[in-house]
C-alpha cells in the first residue's frame, strides 16, 4: 500500500511513518516544516526506497493537487495540525487555517483524486482528531464515539470543526473515510513544549518543573508507538464512515504523572537533591480541561486492539530515550515559544 502521511515529520506522523515503513509500506511525507515539525524524526527511514518527502503546506491546494497526481497513493492518513492548545489561545488563526481549510483542502483534494481514479473501493482517507473535541469530564465517566462535541479551546475546537468536515465529505459526496479520536500521546520525539518533554528536560536543567492549578487535571496517556499501530489498523481495517476512539487505558493526574517522571530521573540521572523539589505550581490555562478519558471498547471489539505498554513503561521508556538524545531535542529548545509560558489568554 502506498500512503500519503501528512504532518509525518511531526511527533505523531512520524511514528506512522517510521512504523508503516518497516512492515513494508510505501509513505509519502506531506509536511510544511513548521516550528514543530523535525526530518530528524524520520531518519532512521529516510534512506528506505519506500519512502518519499514531499514539502508543501496543506493551505496550498495547487500543490496538494500536485502531489495527488505525482503519487497516485492509495490511502490518506491526515496528521498534520496545529495542535498545541496554548499556542491557540495566543494565535487561534493559525489554528483555523490549518484544521479546518488546510483539513478541507485535503478533503477536496483526495475527492478530485479519487474521483478521477474511477473512485477504488481500497481507497481510505484516514482522519486522525484528538479526544479534546468532546470537552471535559467529571470524576467518572468516559468519552466514547457517541459522547456530543463540547471543545472548550481553540485548538479543539478547530479539530471538532474539521472532524465534521470529514464525516460531511462521506456523507455528502462518498469519500471513504475512517476517523479517529485519541486521547494524550507522549514518547520519543515528543517536541519540548509539551508537559512531559518540558518536565524531563526542566528537570535534567535545574529548572522549575510548572504544573497548572493543583496538578489535579487528569489525562489518559496513549504511548506514541501504541497509538501508530492503531491508526494502521483503523486505516486497513476500520468500517467506512466509522470512527474510533484509541486510548491508553492509563489515566493519571499531571501532579501524579510529573512525580513519576521524577522517580524515574531520580533512579537514571541522580542529582543532588530529588527532582520532584523542583516541582512548582502556576496560574492554571484559561478554560483547561478537568479531565479526559477514553472508552476504547469499539476499536477492541471490532478491530482486536488494545494498548501494549502502560504509562510506567513507557515513561521508563520516554525519560532513557531523552537521556540518550540530547543532540536531537538541544537544538529545538531554540526554536520560537519553546520554553517559555504561552496561552495566559
Amino acid at each position: 500500500m502506498k500512503i500519503l502521511v501528512t504532518g509525518g515529520a511531526g511527533f505523531i506522523g512520524s511514528a506512522v511513518v517510521r512504523l508503516a515503513v518497516s512492515r513494508g509500506h510505501k509513505v509519502v511525507n506531506l509536511d510544511a516544516l513548521t516550528y514543530a515539525a523535525c526530518l530528524e524524526n524520520v531518519a532512521p527511514v529516510a534512506d528506505s526506497p519506500l519512502y518519499a518527502f514531499e514539502k508543501a503546506d496543506i493551505r496550498d491546494p495547487k500543490a496538494l493537487a500536485e502531489i495527488f497526481a505525482r503519487h497516485k497513493p492509495d490511502a490518506v492518513m491526515h496528521l498534520a495540525a496545529e495542535s498545541h492548545v496554548d499556542r491557540s489561545i495566543d494565535g487561534p488563526g493559525a489554528f483555523i487555517e490549518t484544521n479546518v481549510m488546510g483539513t478541507y483542502n485535503m478533503l477536496q483534494a483526495a475527492r478530485s483524486f479519487w474521483e478521477a481514479e474511477g473512485r477504488p473501493e481500497g481507497f481510505r482517507f484516514h482522519h486522525i482528531s484528538t479526544d479534546e473535541v468532546y470537552g471535559t469530564l467529571g470524576p467518572t465517566g468516559q468519552f466514547t464515539e457517541e459522547t456530543p462535541y463540547a471543545p472548550n479551546s481553540p485548538y479543539s475546537a478547530s479539530k471538532a470543526g474539521s472532524d465534521h468536515l470529514v464525516r460531511a465529505w462521506h456523507e455528502t459526496y462518498g469519500l471513504p473515510v475512517v476517523l479517529t479520536n485519541c486521547s494524550n500521546n507522549y514518547g520519543p520525539y515528543h517536541f519540548p513544549e509539551k508537559l512531559i518533554p518540558v518536565v524531563i528536560l526542566n528537570a535534567l536543567a535545574g529548572k522549575p518543573l510548572p504544573i497548572y492549578g493543583d496538578g489535579s487535571n487528569v489525562r489518559d496517556w496513549l504511548y506514541v508507538e501504541d497509538h501508530a499501530d492503531a491508526l494502521l489498523l483503523v486505516l486497513e481495517k476500520g468500517a467506512l464512515g466509522r470512527s474510533y476512539n484509541i486510548g491508553g487505558e492509563n489515566e493519571r493526574s499531571n501532579l501524579e504523572l510529573v512525580r513519576t517522571i521524577c522517580a524515574i530521573l531520580d533512579r537514571l540521572r541522580p542529582a543532588k537533591q530529588p527532582y520532584a523539589e523542583q516541582i512548582t505550581f502556576v496560574t492554571d490555562r484559561p478554560g483547561h480541561d478537568a479531565r479526559y478519558a477514553i472508552d476504547p471498547t469499539r476499536i477492541r471489539e471490532e478491530l482486536g486492539w488494545r494498548p501494549s505498554v502502560t504509562v510506567e513503561e513507557g515513561l521508563e521508556r520516554t525519560v532513557r530515550w531523552y537521556l540518550e538524545n540530547e543532540d536531537w531535542w538541544r537544538p529545538l529548545l531554540e526554536r520560537h515559544g519553546v520554553g517559555e509560558r504561552l496561552g495566559k489568554a
